[in-house]
C-alpha cells in the first residue's frame, strides 16, 4: 500500500516536477547548441589561419623575442628590410650578414623562408631556429598571387580556349579540298628530293639547295657562303668543314664538273693569302717571305720546304692555286 502512493502525487506536486524537468531540458539543449557552435567557430578559425599560411608569409603569429644560451637574439625579422644590425643580432656570421645585404642590394628579394635557406654557411640548425621568426613583407610577395592577376590570368587562358575552340571549328565547317589544278608554292616550301636524288654543289643556288631534306634558307646560304670562300667545291667531304652541318645531308650532294677560282701564289698579297679558308697567317706571310727571298714559286713541291705546310695541307690547296 506504501509502495503504491508513491506514484500517486498531489496536482501541485506533479506540476513543480513537470515545469523541473521542462527547465532541465531546455539547459540540455542549450548546451548542446552553444558548444556546436563553438566548435563551428573554432574550425572555421583553425581554416582560415591555415589557409593564411599556406599562401602567405607576412601574417606570421608574432613570437616573443628569445635570447638562446648562445646568447643570439630570436625575434621576427624580415630579411629584406632587416638591418645589418639585426641580423648580427639573430647570430649571423658578418660574412652572411655582407652577403645579405649584396643580394639584396642587386635586387635579389626573398619571397619565402625557403629563399632565406639558401643564404650560404646556414647550418640545418640555424635554419630551424630561425625559420619559425623569418616574417615576408606583402609588398614582397610574388605580384602573382593578387585576386586581381590571378582573375587576369584566368580571363585570358578562357578566352584562348575559347578562341581555340571556334577555330577548331571553324577547320570543321570549312575544310579546304584542293582541285586538280592546285599549284605548290615551290619557292616558300620546295618538295624534297627522294632517296637516291643528287644536287650538283659545283652549280647549285639556295633555291636548288633547300630541295635536300634537312636544308633550309640558313644552310643553303652557308654553303653558298663557303663555297665563295673556297674559289668552288671539288668534294662533297668539304660541306663537313661547315660548323655542325647535318651529315644526314650528305647522301643528297655530288660534285660534277667542278670548277674552281684559284689564287696567284706569286701575285696574291698576304691579305688575299689569308682570306683562303685553308690557310692560316703564318702560312700567307711563309708564302710571301718565300717569294722575296727565293723568287716567284712555279710548283706546290718548293711548300714542303716551309716548316708552316704539311703534305695534308699541300694536296688541300691544290685545286685553288696558280702560278
Amino acid at each position: 500500500m506504501k509502495f503504491q502512493s508513491l506514484f500517486y502525487l498531489h496536482k501541485s506536486d506533479r506540476k513543480v516536477i513537470f515545469i523541473l524537468l521542462l527547465f532541465i531540458i531546455c539547459c540540455l539543449g542549450l548546451i548542446i547548441f552553444v558548444g556546436n557552435q563553438t566548435t563551428e567557430t573554432s574550425d572555421v578559425k583553425n581554416d582560415s589561419v591555415s589557409n593564411r599560411k599556406s599562401t602567405s608569409f607576412s601574417h606570421k603569429e608574432q613570437l616573443p623575442e628569445v635570447v638562446t644560451p648562445e646568447g643570439r637574439h630570436l625575434f621576427p625579422f624580415d630579411p629584406n628590410t632587416a638591418t645589418a644590425e639585426e641580423l648580427q643580432k639573430l647570430g649571423l656570421a658578418p660574412y652572411q650578414v655582407r652577403n645579405i645585404i649584396k643580394y639584396r642590394s642587386k635586387g635579389g628579394v626573398y619571397r619565402s623562408p625557403m629563399d632565406f635557406a639558401r643564404l650560404y654557411g646556414l647550418t640545418r640548425k640555424q635554419y630551424r631556429e630561425l625559420e619559425p621568426y623569418i616574417t615576408i613583407g606583402d609588398d614582397y610577395e610574388p605580384a602573382s598571387t593578387l585576386a586581381s592577376v590571378q582573375s587576369y590570368i584566368a580571363q585570358k587562358e578562357a578566352d584562348k580556349q575559347a578562341a581555340h575552340a571556334a577555330y577548331e571549328a571553324y577547320k570543321a565547317q570549312n575544310t579546304y579540298k584542293p582541285n586538280k589544278g592546285y599549284d605548290r608554292d615551290t619557292l616558300r616550301y620546295p618538295v624534297k628530293l627522294k632517296v637516291g636524288e643528287h644536287i650538283n654543289l659545283a652549280i647549285a643556288d639556295t633555291t636548288q639547295l633547300k630541295k635536300v631534306p634537312g636544308i633550309g634558307s640558313g644552310w643553303a646560304r652557308a654553303i653558298v657562303n663557303y663555297g665563295k670562300r673556297l674559289g668552288g667545291y671539288v668534294v662533297v667531304g668539304q660541306l663537313q668543314e661547315i660548323e655542325g652541318f647535318p651529315e644526314e645531308a650528305l647522301p643528297y650532294f655530288s660534285v660534277v664538273n667542278p670548277h674552281t677560282e684559284k689564287i696567284n701564289l706569286n701575285t696574291a698579297t698576304l691579305p688575299q693569302l689569308r682570306k683562303h679558308p685553308y690557310m692560316n697567317f703564318y702560312q700567307a706571310r711563309a708564302i710571301c717571305d718565300y717569294r722575296r727571298l727565293k723568287g716567284k714559286l712555279t710548283n706546290l713541291s718548293q711548300l714542303h720546304l716551309l716548316k708552316d705546310f704539311t703534305p695534308e695541307t699541300i694536296e688541300r690547296l691544290r685545286p685553288y692555286v696558280a702560278f
